[in-house]
């Protein structure tokens, strides 16, 4: 499952706001490194996408894993850009879509905060069981399945001879 609306919002801002400190840059840089799937929004996930390239540094070997820009003059205007012309993020994005970037979302987020983020990005949610139907373990099958398997294993054995 992935991150809901607020908490899409929350991530850009912690993501746009802390990166001067010191103690957010590695969780931030950890951030940028995750796969895009992980913001539920569309637009949040195009300014997601517009940040993971912008602040990407260039690399001249394939082989080696993302670096990132984090901090200083280079990661505040690729955010400045954004919300002067949030054009250059996307054709459907708007003013009110950036207009967030680069406020620090409060003292609620914290590393326990961004440990729950970090979850909920990868969280996939359990299928739902229809009612009335009991759930069946795995592995606990009627003898069925173990049957057409030795047959199928038998049949295989007569086709090499």
């Amino acid at each position: 499952m992935a991150l809901d609306a607020e908490q899409g919002k929350r991530m850009l801002q912690l993501l746009t706001s802390r990166y001067d400190d010191r103690h957010w840059r590695k969780k931030i840089e950890k951030t940028l490194s995750l796969p895009v799937t992980g913001v539920g929004d569309g637009a949040q996930r195009e300014v997601f996408l517009y940040l993971k390239h912008g602040l990407k540094a260039y690399k001249s070997r394939r082989a080696d894993p993302d670096s990132w820009i984090v901090g200083g003059f280079a990661t505040k205007e690729v955010i400045e850009r954004a919300r002067f012309n949030p054009a250059v993020v996307g054709a459907s994005i708007t003013k009110e879509d950036v207009a967030s970037l680069g406020v620090d979302p409060g003292p609620e987020v914290d590393e326990a905060w961004w440990d729950e983020m970090l979850v909920a990005w990868f969280e996939e949610p359990e299928p739902a069981q229809p009612e009335g139907e009991p759930a069946e373990p795995v592995g606990e099958k009627t003898g069925s399945s173990s049957e057409a398997d030795m047959k199928k294993a038998e049949t295989s054995g007569r086709e090499r001879d």
